[in-house]
């Protein structure tokens, strides 16, 4: 199992699906990495030589990826809390950001369902 940038490669799938186990590493990118490590897309993780995997973790290295990607997301989003612009306030809040509607979906950013209680009727 080879090990890319502090993640465990699948050595039984192809390069460029396998590089995409690596946060901030999608099919394009695994794509190109291969390319300027003059590997094959098709060859699987299992028959890359040491050569190989080394000229990998060096095109992997001038991407910024994994910890140092998740970081700076997260203080962008930090970022726009402070700020209290619109988009903060959502992320705060916990509510979808890019326009979708809440009264009937959204399900995934609000979370579980809170049942509210009617008021009771006052009786006389």
């Amino acid at each position: 199992m080879a090990r890319i940038a502090g993640v465990d490669i699948p050595k039984n799938k192809r390069g460029a699906i396998a590089l995409t186990y690596i946060y901030g590493i999608g099919k394009s990118r695994a794509k190109e990495i291969l390319g300027t490590a003059k590997v094959s897309e098709d060859t699987k993780v299992q028959d890359w030589t040491d050569d190989e995997i080394g000229a990998i973790r060096e095109a992997v290295g001038s991407y910024k990826i994994e910890g140092e990607l998740r970081s700076e997301t997260q203080l962008n989003i930090k970022r726009l809390m402070d700020i209290g612009c619109y988009r903060g306030i959502r992320h705060r809040s916990g509510l979808p950001l890019r326009g979708q509607r809440t009264k009937n979906n959204s399900r995934t950013r609000k979370g579980r369902r809170k049942t509210v209680a009617n008021k009771k009727k006052a009786t006389k």
